[in-house]
């Protein structure tokens, strides 16, 4: 006779299944069963059955499920395998071999895996321990805190035995399984830190140490996003340790088996003539000696490559012109700026991945949050990584922010360093972060043109527009497939057209019809010309151009973000000074500076000398604010009421 707990209820004798009947009565055998061999008040039984006020029969209610199970169980034989079910004045004792219930029988094979210690042997005690599991503990009981408390309790000491049977596949050197293990349960717990920390390790262990680092960077948004905290200890302990280990040169080769011992990071040894090996002595080679020299530090924390990138070549010539020249003598800057889904990452990291081998010492890459759903990243934060990154012992990495920015340009001054720099805020934001040496090249991007960076650093803008017909149509057959455009091109045109010619736009839509196969693109756009719905429709999951927007009009100034919703009352978004002042309600020379700053910010473009456009879809979101705003005067989220202050 068998009790599960690790999944649905029940009990089984052979290959039969008893017949445990209602919700109620499951609980009841659960509750026994959570403490076995214990006498379990009947009152703590009624607590537990309903979450309100229970009912005035609610003891004879009880009486008559206890009574039921000590039937069931008989029928299934329960004297022959010592269980046994009775009263004890007004309590309850289920008495049986405790080795009958699953979660017994997980409790001990987890106790006897000691992963660190006997990782082969680990191994098959944890996975028959989590085999035991046949979906969500405690499921078909009633739906009251007692019970979800004690299937919470399960589902931790279930995650515990995922995270050792993580490590224990990495003492082993099986990174690969190791990461498979941890992605799942990662997935659906993404704010479990120990889980993402051994997932990251187990990814950067396997060559995938974009993959490690980009699950750094989700789940440190998540947190603040949803709880409003920074990484804990693990996390990024986690994190500075590969950063570390990338410096020192120590990524292990996907395929490669493990070799010798782990060191104390656990990334393994560096291969013997490795960048980084140690040296007699106890002495790392690769002392920076001049330009172009490999060092020990050559960190490659870019994300992986654009999926389908297309186009684009005008800007990429442009970055190579700018960010190659080597006749200036300083170290050039590039400004790749656009509006929210105009693919500005997708640029800068294609660019980056294309010239990577121009700059044996490294490629850096921060994602400053300029237009994220929290605070923008400190400064001090992205040095910090960078100088781990570049093998600076944590110790000795400054505390003050201009301290750091010091250390990293005197770090870098003669090596051949790319540094990739997101989603900025403002110019301030960004000069501490600028390496100084020469052969060293930066790129940022940002929604805001950065015109600071123009004045004072010399950064040369690299402007990014919509996609035309042609090449919106072609990204969509990169998404879609060649056919499944070609059958209907008109109807690809109005997609582009609809979507503004926005890449984020367009890849949303692509996701809408990957998961409608049957849905001509033509049905697509007919449902996009319902206003009311083409936002939501240009969603998929955490991406849209509704929550990239947002996340621009909630760096306007009150002033700013009600001449934008006046703005897009607009018929055919096209507009001068004098129209926008008469709409706003503003006067002449207050509504000529929001315009300068709307358009700075790409939320309108100056086509020519006063005349001005706003595109369809930030009308549709500014409409859509003002009406959940009640009025246009509304500010945005981060509305300071004041006149119009430039955010970046």
């Amino acid at each position: 006779m068998d009790f599960s707990l690790l999944g649905p209820i029940a009990v089984t004798t052979g290959s039969a299944e008893l017949s445990l009947g209602p919700a109620k009565r499951r609980s009841v055998l659960a509750l026994l069963l959570l403490q076995p061999n214990t006498t379990v008040p009947l009152e703590q039984l009624i607590d537990s059955l309903w979450e309100d006020e229970p009912p005035e029969h609610a003891r004879t209610v009880v009486q008559g499920h206890v009574s039921r199970l000590r039937a069931t169980l008989a029928e299934g034989g329960a004297e022959a395998y010592g269980v046994e079910l009775t009263t004890h004045g007004s309590a309850y004792l289920l008495r049986l071999p405790e080795e009958l219930i699953d979660a017994h029988r997980f409790g001990e094979l987890v106790t006897l895996a000691r992963p660190e210690a006997a990782p082969a042997d680990a191994v098959p005690l944890l996975r028959e321990a989590l085999g035991l599991w046949r979906g969500p503990a405690l499921t078909g009981t009633v739906t009251s805190p007692p019970f979800a408390a004690a299937a919470h309790a399960l589902e931790e000491r279930r995650l515990t035995a995922v995270e050792a049977l993580g490590r224990a596949y990495g003492a082993l050197g099986e990174h690969e399984q190791a990461a498979a293990i941890l992605y799942s349960a990662a997935v659906n717990h993404p704010l479990r830190e120990g889980l993402i920390a051994g997932l990251m390790r187990a990814l950067f262990r396997t060559g995938r140490q974009s993959d490690a680092l980009e699950w750094f960077h989700r789940t440190r948004r998540l947190l603040s996003e949803e709880l409003g905290v920074d990484p804990g200890e693990r996390l990024r302990g986690a994190y500075e340790e590969i950063l570390r280990a990338e410096a020192a040169g120590k990524v292990r080769k996907a395929a490669a088996p493990p070799s010798g011992g782990a060191d104390a990071s656990g990334a393994g040894p560096a291969a013997p003539g490795e960048t980084g090996a140690p040296a007699p002595g106890g002495a790392r080679t690769g002392a920076a000696n001049g330009p172009g020299q490999r060092t020990g530090a050559a960190p490659r924390l870019l994300p992986r490559p654009p999926a389908r990138f297309l186009g684009r070549e005008h800007q990429l010539t442009t970055l190579t012109q700018v960010l190659t020249d080597r006749t200036t003598g300083e170290s050039p800057l590039a400004v790749v700026a656009g509006p929210a889904g105009v693919g500005k990452t997708a640029c800068a990291v294609q660019w980056a991945h294309l010239h990577a081998g121009s700059f044996p010492d490294g490629q850096l890459f921060a994602d400053l949050r300029g237009f994220g759903e929290g605070d923008e990243a400190p400064p001090a934060e992205i040095l910090r990584d960078f100088l781990l990154a570049l093998g600076t012992p944590p110790e000795r990495v400054p505390r003050s922010a201009e301290a750091a920015s010091a250390e990293f340009r005197s770090l870098v001054a003669e090596r051949r360093l790319l540094v990739v720099l997101d989603n900025a805020r403002s110019s301030a934001q960004v000069r501490p972060l600028l390496p100084g040496g020469p052969h060293c090249a930066t790129v940022v991007t940002s929604r805001s043109r950065l015109d600071g960076l123009v004045a004072t650093d010399w950064a040369r803008p690299v402007g990014l527009q919509a996609l035309g017909h042609e090449e919106g149509a072609a990204l969509l057959g990169a998404m879609l497939g060649p056919d499944r455009v070609a059958e209907d091109p008109a109807a690809a045109r109005e997609l582009v057209d609809l979507c503004d010619g926005l890449p984020l736009a367009l890849r949303a839509a692509a996701a809408q019809l990957t998961a409608r196969p049957r849905w001509r693109l033509a049905r697509l756009a007919a449902a996009l010309h319902d206003e009311r719905r083409r936002l939501a429709l240009l969603s998929a999951e955490d991406t849209g151009v509704a929550a990239a927007l947002r996340m621009s009009v909630a760096r306007l100034s009150a002033d700013d973000a009600r001449l934008l919703s006046a703005l897009a009352t607009t018929s055919d978004g096209h507009l001068n000074a004098s129209a926008a002042a008469a709409l706003a309600g503003y006067d002449q020379e207050r509504t000529q500076d929001g315009l300068d700053r709307l358009a700075e910010m790409h939320l309108v473009d100056e086509e020519a000398t006063d005349v001005y456009t706003i595109s369809t879809l930030t009308q549709l979101f500014a409409r859509d604010t003002q009406g959940e705003s009640g009025e246009s005067g509304e500010a945005g989220p981060s509305g300071t009421g004041g006149g119009g202050t430039k955010s970046g």
